[in-house]
């Protein structure tokens, strides 16, 4: 009989993951990916039915949250059926999804119908010209709507996602924390991260730690250290001034948290990526052609994935490419 726990050769649970139903993306975030990308062709793109057999098998096995992903997810047609279908899972305690936000607006409603209990949503600037600077394509007016109606259906789940860049928004950390108690929303700030070849910016020039903005931070507010967790890389600080709202800081450079790692992700070809910051990864989309239907095959392969985890990245702030794979291909 098949153990109902995912464990790594380190002992670490396996207990969420992260499923990106696309690659394609309507914004070019400058840390993200190249202006001008080369998409999956579409029928190397896992089907909807697949992703649900893959989300289900993942919980018979011992996954408990899984959040999807892209690209931005909400571009995908059928995402809403989709979500619907793994809501109803048995065995998942939290079904999340990242988004830019983009098209909240007209679908955070019937999203939160569909049993989805928490938004990310990326928001780097609250300057309309920077906005659509960092993200090359991306209206801000458009993203705030999307939150606003997000608020309005109902999420109580909400968190904000701030990649962090030394001269390019850095001075807007205050402004950005400041928005987040208007708006009754938890905010987490995010290291860059060194993946794909970029060539808009250095990010040896950009990188700004998460102690930097803590300090930041602590210029006009009050951080109590949590011990709070939502399963995921942030770790979370209340603040005195504002207690109800959480700031988290995910930091792969400065504060390793590979330790605790109980993640893996799914990109939009199939790929099982056993960590982020490695090449490592078996090809599921190939497993489920082969096994046809033989889901003790698929649950087969996935476990003994779980050996390839390896016990950290080696992710360092330098211009250098060391994981060729942009953002976007890896899955949000």
């Amino acid at each position: 009989m098949l153990t109902r726990n995912l464990l790594d050769n380190f002992g670490r649970r396996v207990d969420y993951l992260r499923i990106s139903v696309t690659d394609r993306c309507d914004f070019r975030c400058v840390y993200c990916m190249a202006e001008k990308m080369n998409f999956l062709p579409r029928p190397s793109v896992l089907g909807l039915d697949e992703i649900y057999l893959l989300a289900e098998r993942f919980l018979a096995l011992g996954v408990r949250k899984i959040r999807l992903t892209g690209g931005e997810p909400l571009i995908r047609p059928g995402i809403l059926g989709l979500c619907e279908r793994v809501a109803s899972l048995p065995g998942l305690d939290e079904l999340c999804i990242t988004t830019n936000g983009s098209r909240l607006a007209r679908l955070a409603s019937p999203l939160f119908a569909t049993g989805l209990k928490r938004l990310n949503i990326s928001l780097d600037s609250l300057r309309p010209d920077r906005f659509r600077q960092l993200t090359r394509t991306g209206d801000l007016n458009q993203v705030l709507a999307g939150l606003d109606a997000a608020l309005a259906a109902g999420f109580q789940q909400i968190k904000l996602n701030c990649v962090v860049m030394k001269g390019r928004n850095d001075d807007e950390i205050l402004d950005l924390v400041a928005f987040a108690i208007r708006h009754k929303v938890d905010i987490s700030f995010i290291e860059e991260m060194p993946l794909g070849r970029i060539t808009e910016h250095r990010r040896v020039e950009s990188f700004y730690s998460s102690a930097e903005v803590r300090t930041r931070i602590a210029e006009h507010y009050t951080l109590i250290e949590s011990t709070e967790t939502t399963n995921g890389p942030s770790r979370y600080w209340r603040l005195a001034e504002a207690p109800s709202i959480r700031v988290g800081f995910i930091s792969p450079h400065s504060e390793n948290f590979c330790a605790a790692c109980n993640r893996v992700r799914i990109t939009a070809e199939g790929k099982l990526l056993l960590c982020l910051g490695n090449e490592d990864s078996i090809d599921l989309k190939k497993v489920l052609e082969c096994a046809q239907g033989d889901v003790l095959k698929l649950d087969q392969a996935i476990l003994g994935a779980m050996k390839m985890k390896p016990r950290k990245h080696d992710f360092q702030v330098s211009d250098d490419v060391q994981i060729v794979r942009f953002m976007s291909m890896s899955g949000g």
